[in-house]
């Protein structure tokens, strides 16, 4: 996973989102299934608690605030208990509810889920009890909501669009919004209803369908990466819009764009708990993220990222940005992600200082990289969570006064060796000949150094310990040191081989690694 998505995720700061759609009430209530009853053959639940979470457009809702956005709900709710208890979560969350409409000729649409345990064992769901209408919202309340939502329109910097076919997102609420949107130049994200019917949508910028709504949209199947390209091209088309996110579950998405390119954004294998709520934090994700300005394959990234972390959790959980940072910064490091400059190695320092870990910082040459080294980069990647390894440029080494065949490789090679170490974290090269600039752009709660030194004798000892950082000597083994390594080298060659050696080690020569002989 490239680093530059830590970058992105401090930036976001706390855009305005406007969520429109079908609010749900999900109530749980909790019990011991003792036994069966007397006056039928059904299981009686003894009720221990219950629970009420938000669901629907309201779960979105409150997954943005999750992830520190400024959230205003607009939707349809009923004139009653449910409703003000909706309302009551939804003000708690900080989320703006002035945009709600009640009606009193519709119910608030709740889920009511009986979940019973046998002896102390596993709860499980025992019955789910759905209060709903689906009926299109009436013309006067569609209207009143109409007004409001174009009214208010130009304060927010991203629309989402969760429907789920409850009578809210009807063809005229729709167009009229992602109209009103369009003209302010405000992206609308949409997570289409599982009807498949999707022309409604039109003008959005994207659309988040998963498997079966693609395929129920475009009225071909989803099985493989070329036929969700295939699928995403037609929304795209059939849709007006910029970009589709076709959804595929543990696959990954497939982001396709309005002029047909096309790539898929595998994601990371998980343990799946629960795939609840996996829909509404993709959503979540990328309004955050496109109301910043993040551009489209980035918005999947993230939004692969957010919903792999919810389906590791039992029912909906919010997902923050720490997590989401905690992530990026410990999974799918790769060798070029961790050979990064001094500004963003100190820009990802402060993100891993908000997580509570421990930065340990070291430097050298680390030429000719032995198992002297690795031992000490080992031992210093375990006195702290991030190790980051500065390592002098060739014009370094020369002015630290190495011999003159050395470095034996160049700075690109040592720090791509270094790299390739699971130990080590980052890696920066720099050109000084102190790391100085870096300690105090880094600031590492640890400074170490492989070697029998003292204190004093490490390099920028004092100004770590001026700001209250530590310093320590790790151990060494005896006989290892790239000089070691390569008057070994130095002696193998002239046993074996003595008037090619002398050519290659005479003065003024550059010691070459490949005229050496296997063995």
């Amino acid at each position: 996973m490239s680093y530059h998505l830590i970058d992105i995720v401090q930036k976001l700061e706390h855009p305005r989102l406007l969520v429109l759609g079908d609010l749900i009430l999900d109530r749980y209530i909790w019990g011991n299934a003792e036994r069966i009853s007397q006056e039928a053959p059904v299981i009686l639940l003894h009720e221990e608690r219950q629970e009420v979470r938000l669901g629907g457009a309201a779960n979105v809702a409150n997954l943005l605030r999750g992830l520190e956005a400024e959230v205003t709900m607009a939707g349809v709710v009923g004139d009653d208990i449910d409703a003000n208890q909706m309302i009551e979560h939804l003000e708690k969350a900080g989320v703006d509810c002035s945009l709600l409409e009640k009606d009193s000729s519709r119910p608030t649409t709740v889920k009511e889920r009986y979940i019973g345990r046998a002896q102390h064992r596993h709860p499980h769901q025992m019955l789910r009890v759905d209060r709903e209408v689906r009926t299109p919202i009436s013309g006067t309340v569609e209207e009143q909501f109409i007004q409001k939502i174009k009214s208010t329109i130009e304060n927010y910097q991203a629309v989402l669009i969760s429907d789920y076919a409850k009578g809210v997102c009807t063809p005229k609420v729709l167009k009229a919004t992602i109209q009103a949107a369009r003209n302010a130049g405000i992206p609308v994200i949409v997570d289409p209803a599982s009807t498949g019917d999707c022309q409604h949508y039109r003008g959005a910028t994207a659309i988040t369908p998963n498997r079966l709504e693609t395929s129920r949209a475009t009225g071909q199947e989803v099985e493989s990466e070329e036929m969700a390209f295939q699928a995403g091209r037609k929304l795209c088309e059939k849709l007006d819009l910029e970009y589709a996110f076709v959804t595929l579950d543990s696959d990954g998405i497939a982001l396709v764009m309005k002029d047909g390119s096309a790539n898929m954004y595998p994601t990371r294998k998980r343990e799946v708990y629960d795939i609840t709520g996996a829909g509404d934090m993709v959503l979540a994700m990328i309004g955050v993220a496109v109301a910043a300005g993040v551009n489209p394959p980035d918005l999947a990234k993230l939004a692969n990222i957010a919903g792999g972390l919810e389906v590791e959790q039992i029912g909906v959980v919010i997902i923050s940005r720490e997590e989401i940072l905690a992530d990026l910064l410990t999974a799918g490091r790769s060798i070029d992600d961790k050979i990064s400059s001094l500004e963003t190695i100190s820009h990802h320092m402060q993100a891993r200082r908000n997580l509570g870990q421990k930065i340990v910082f070291t430097n050298g040459c680390f030429d000719v990289l032995h198992w002297g080294h690795v031992s000490y980069l080992q031992q210093a990647a375990d006195e702290g969570d991030c190790l980051v390894v500065a390592v002098n440029s060739d014009s370094s080494v020369k002015k630290l006064n190495k011999a003159p065949n050395r470095p034996v490789f160049s700075e690109d090679e040592r720090a791509r060796m270094l790299a390739a170490l699971e130990a080590i974290d980052y890696v920066l090269v720099f050109s000084e000949e102190t790391p100085h600039a870096a300690l105090e752009q880094i600031r590492p709660d640890l400074l170490v150094k492989g070697g029998t030194y003292g204190k004093e004798e490490i390099v920028g000892w004092e100004y770590v310990e001026s700001y209250g950082g530590s310093v320590k000597a790790l151990g060494i083994i005896e006989g290892l040191s790239s000089t070691s390594v390569i008057d070994r080298i130095q002696s193998t060659e002239e046993i074996e081989n003595p008037i090619k050696s002398n050519n290659v080690m005479a003065p003024g020569n550059n010691f070459n690694m490949t005229d050496r002989k296997a063995g």
